[in-house]
Order: structure tokens, then C-alpha cells, then sequence
């Protein structure tokens, strides 16, 4: 179960970022008041945590009608968060926890953006969404260990919104380049878990058996 709780904590920093999140947030409100900040960041949490636990909840029903195997959902999976790994390691934007320079432009004529592009894609990007199906059909019905899952989604979650609240002063202290440390770091995690479900995903297929 801890171990469990390591690897989902784990993976949904990385997925969902919550530092580079609140980078974004305060680059996307310099002139809001803290009241403003503070409505917009809660909103934006409790949207994302709604997308995030439907994902949760309904992701191996979701499998199953699109008749994808949980062998395939572990490779494919395992790909997609390497990547994401790689694109941490060097420092690069993301597509799974980022935004495009064109949503970014939209975002900034928009007043409320807890919606977008806060609540989705930043905090309940693709990645973390195929990250809490991958990690929820991974206990392949083990009640006890879904419940670690969502458990380490909601504190994950929490930490967002508290970074979220401290943005302006996260900024400030860590800056860019302490920034960039702590997304290598756990960039590196991140990889070496990503080919570690790469791993499970060929093994369990079962294509080089006999």
C-alpha cells in the first residue's frame, strides 16, 4: 500500500505539475486581486478533481467498451509518461501538461479561466488523465489499492490548490532555475516508472511466450 502511494503521488506530480501550474497561473493573473486568485484557484482544483475522479471511476469501464487490454493500456501508457519524462529531464514543454502558444493566447483575453485553461488542460491535462486510468486499471481490482490511488489523487490535488494559493510567492522564491531542478528530478523518477510499466505492459501481452 505505501509503495502504491509512492508511485501515484509520484506519477501525478509529474503528470499534473503543480509548480509549473502555479507558474502559469500567476503569469495568467498579474493584475487580479487576491480574492480573484483565490476563487479562481478553488474553482479550478474542484473542476479538475471532478474530471480526474470520473476518469478514476469509469476508466476501466472505458476500456473494456473500446476493447483495449489492460496489456495495451500499460505499454501505450508507459510510452506516453516516458515521454512526458524526457520532455521534464530537458526542460521542454509538454503537450500532456502544457499549453499550446494558441491557448495561451485565448486564455489571456478570458477573464475567468478557471475552466480553461486551468481546470483543463494544466491541472487535468491528458497526461494526468491517462495516468489515474493506467494506475486505477493497474490494481486490476484490488479495492484497497484503488482507494491508495484516489487517496494520493486528492492529496496531489490539495497540494495543487495550496500551490496554486502561494503562486506569486512559489515564483519568487524557487525561480526558474529551481524550478527546472525540481522537474529533472522528477522527470527521472518518472522514466524509470514509465519503462517499468513498458516492461509489465509486453510482459503481460504475452507475445513471446513460446
Amino acid at each position: 500500500m505505501f509503495e502504491t502511494a509512492i508511485v501515484s503521488i509520484t506519477t501525478f506530480f509529474a503528470t499534473i505539475g503543480p509548480i509549473d501550474v502555479a507558474a502559469m497561473f500567476a503569469a495568467l493573473t498579474p493584475v487580479a486581486t487576491s480574492r480573484e486568485r483565490r476563487t479562481l484557484a478553488i474553482r479550478a482544483s474542484l473542476i479538475a478533481a471532478g474530471i480526474l475522479l470520473t476518469f478514476a471511476l469509469i476508466g476501466e469501464f472505458l476500456l473494456k467498451s473500446l476493447g483495449i487490454s489492460l496489456a495495451a493500456l500499460r505499454t501505450s501508457g508507459g510510452v506516453l509518461l516516458l515521454l512526458m519524462a524526457v520532455d521534464m529531464v530537458f526542460a521542454r514543454s509538454s503537450g500532456g501538461t502544457s499549453t499550446t502558444e494558441e491557448e495561451v493566447a485565448e486564455a489571456t483575453t478570458k477573464r475567468d479561466i478557471a475552466v480553461f485553461p486551468l481546470a483543463t488542460p494544466l491541472i487535468a491535462g491528458p497526461g494526468a488523465m491517462g495516468a489515474v486510468i493506467l494506475l486505477m486499471a493497474n490494481a486490476e481490482g484490488n479495492v484497497a489499492i484503488q482507494a491508495t490511488v484516489i487517496f494520493s489523487l486528492i492529496v496531489m490535488l490539495v497540494f495543487t490548490l495550496m500551490c496554486l494559493l502561494l503562486a506569486g510567492q512559489i515564483h519568487k522564491m524557487l525561480g526558474v532555475t529551481g524550478m527546472h531542478v525540481v522537474t529533472r528530478v522528477i522527470g527521472v523518477l518518472l522514466a524509470a516508472l514509465a519503462v517499468q510499466f513498458v516492461f509489465d505492459g509486453i510482459g503481460q501481452s504475452g507475445i513471446f511466450k513460446g
